[in-house]
């Protein structure tokens, strides 16, 4: 009888303990150091659910099996299951969408992810608008340019404060060409007559300006005699000669036909 009492005391004294240990046990994976959602080849798998344990020469077999990406880039986050805490591919931000390349693109904006950007830099003339390089539509003075609604309606070479438009007016006497070139619009902005230093200007960076008026769609300053608006008494008119650069007096002007006539642009 005293043995029996004695066994069951001392079995009764190890009841607390037990269940003192079950409370305390940690059965959370990932706070055990399962962290990895598997371990190709080796590992240790948790007792308590899904997590692994990739740790010792697992990251070698891991790397082996393409498990070799951190996907911590800029815009970056992993795909699929881990492997020693790495991945096979990773995946953008949905923000990462362009590709900047092709006409008016210049390159990319900022960090790319997966080759893409979340905007573009764009070419001279173009501008990045709604997701894309769009043409820039210009208006008024760019440079030695000058613009309406994205066309070039006027040229003028370095160091010049006027600008010539595109083409001559028809050849006409000097009241029709002074009053043509002032109804002459640069989108928006009249024009006038040139004034004979303005034509001399013209003759000497002739060259330049030709070029400028034929990459530009104009048509070059015709070989003749230009109209100016500079008189020296009444009704009597200076003339230049663009193949020469000559300036000529020409008295009771609208007695002339036939000149030619290209309007300019002093201010804008």
């Amino acid at each position: 009888m005293k043995i029996k009492f004695l066994l069951l005391g001392t079995s009764l004294s190890l009841i607390p303990q037990t269940i003192y240990a079950a409370e305390c046990a940690v059965t959370d994976c990932s706070l055990l150091g399962y962290t990895d959602s598997a371990c190709p080849g080796s590992g240790l798998k948790c007792p308590f659910g899904e997590g692994w344990y990739c740790g010792g020469g697992a990251a070698e077999d891991c790397i082996k099996l393409g498990y070799d990406k951190t996907c911590t880039g800029a815009g970056e986050s992993g795909s699929g299951e881990t492997c020693n805490g790495k991945y096979q591919s990773c995946t953008c931000d949905s923000s990462y969408k362009y590709t900047c390349s092709g006409t008016g693109y210049s390159g990319g904006s900022g960090t790319a992810c997966g080759g893409k950007y979340t905007a573009c830099t764009c070419a001279s003339g173009y501008e990045w608008k709604d997701g894309s390089c769009q043409k820039q539509v210009l208006n008024g003075a760019v440079g030695d340019l000058y613009y309406c609604n994205g066309t070039v309606v006027g040229v003028k070479a370095s160091g010049m404060n006027f600008y010539v438009a595109m083409k001559d007016l028809a050849n006409m006497n000097w009241s029709n060409a002074n009053s043509s070139c002032r109804y002459y619009s640069f989108c928006g902005v009249s024009g006038t007559l040139p004034t004979s230093e303005q034509l001399v200007t013209i003759y000497n960076h002739k060259s330049s300006i030709n070029s400028l008026l034929s990459s530009n769609g104009g048509t070059k300053m015709t070989e003749g005699r230009y109209w100016s608006s500079t008189n020296y008494g009444d009704n009597n008119y200076y003339a230049v000669d663009m193949p020469s650069g000559s300036v000529h007096r020409l008295p009771d002007a609208n007695r002339y036909n036939g000149y030619n006539v290209r309007p300019v642009l002093t201010s804008w």
